[in-house]
């Protein structure tokens, strides 16, 4: 089968490569849709995988397409979007109903063969039906969607609060329709990027901010401290941000992942004592039982037309194209947003 490997540091090659065997528990799908998330880019372009050769891939969408031995609900046909973690089931937080807590999981798309393939095997658990009024390219963004799902859920959001977005890349952009889903208040999305900002505009945004053009403190003069915000873009920045410009008893969510140190100023963090903040983080996507209310809300809410992630989907690309999507999103001013792999296009 066709997949697209990963040999190196910033070497990508389209392979010839064994099709993977179903073994008893598993499922052998082959892949519509695989989407590339901000977590790919560092496995390409740095090297950072477990092992060479590697085959990326968690976000997919795909048609079952043979069942192993003590496969019980999923059946050849079937129309799936996957799960991506494999939690060993045996820990202590495993026992307690927190997979994403594992401390031995196996990850779809990183500690083993993903989704940028053909075909792919997975377990029957990991596997969530796909309703059939909804197509298998807008599921491929059901696992980011319920990333987003499982942020907002770290904290209780009262209906019409008002709520910073910090961040207008797709978790954030899925934050934001989530949030609309769930009838939050006044939403204001930041981000450097006007295209991106353009498009949040576009799907339910009441605010969105440039920094370079208007900064926060000057934002925030006539208009008020919103209750919640929500960090997705993963910079030293926004991290601070996000203290510095939530209400008093408010709410901070921690989403995105950071790659450089974050250091508070005595004043900043005394912010946290004075305004008896809640705050938290936020890590993938998953409750029990496995692999969570996310999945299905995500499922529910794509299916219903309450969240409509189409105009997140920048472009469709082939195995063809191997690393091309991932130039264009690492270029200056990138306005991608979620760029898709098309293996078997869905008809």
């Amino acid at each position: 089968m066709k997949a697209l490997v990963i040999t190196d540091n910033h070497k990508m090659e389209l392979q010839d490569i064994d099709k993977p065997n179903v073994v008893p528990g598993k499922v052998l799908i082959k892949v519509a849709y695989c989407g590339i998330c901000g977590s790919d880019l560092p496995r390409y372009f740095e090297g950072g995988v477990h092992s060479f050769p590697q085959v990326l891939g968690h976000e997919f969408s795909g048609i079952v397409e043979e069942i192993g031995a003590d496969v019980t609900n999923i059946k050849v046909g079937d129309r799936v979007a996957v799960a991506p973690l494999v939690p060993c089931g045996k820990c202590d937080n495993c026992q307690k109903g927190e997979p994403a807590m594992c401390t031995n999981y196996s990850f779809i798309g990183s500690r083993e063969q993903g989704a940028m393939a053909e075909y792919v095997v997975v377990p029957e658990k990991n596997c969530v039906r796909v309703p059939d009024n909804l197509s298998l390219k807008e599921a491929a963004l059901l696992e980011p969607l319920t990333v987003a799902i499982h942020g907002i859920e770290r904290v209780r959001i009262l209906a019409g609060a008002n709520v910073l977005v910090l961040g207008a890349g797709t978790i954030g952009l899925l934050t934001l329709l989530s949030l609309r889903a769930i009838g939050a208040g006044k939403i204001t999305v930041v981000d450097l990027n006007e295209q991106k900002l353009s498009v949040a505009s576009k799907i339910g945004a009441d605010d969105v901010v440039n920094p370079t053009e208007l900064s926060l403190k000057d934002y925030y003069k006539s208009n008020p401290l919103p209750d919640v915000v929500i960090e997705t873009a993963g910079s030293s920045i926004t991290q601070k941000q996000a203290i510095e410009f939530v209400n008093k008893r408010g709410k901070v969510v921690f989403v995105g992942t950071s790659t450089r140190d974050v250091v508070f100023e005595p004043e900043l963090f005394e912010k946290i004592l004075r305004g008896e903040l809640e705050i938290t983080g936020s890590w993938m996507s998953y409750s029990a039982p496995f692999p969570g209310y996310e999945w299905e809300t995500g499922l529910r809410y794509m299916s219903t037309g309450e969240i409509d992630v189409k105009p997140l989907i920048s472009e469709v690309f082939k195995l063809e194209d191997v690393e091309t999507p991932f130039d264009k999103m690492v270029e200056p001013n990138s306005a991608s947003i979620k760029l898709l792999y098309a293996i078997n296009e869905e008809k």
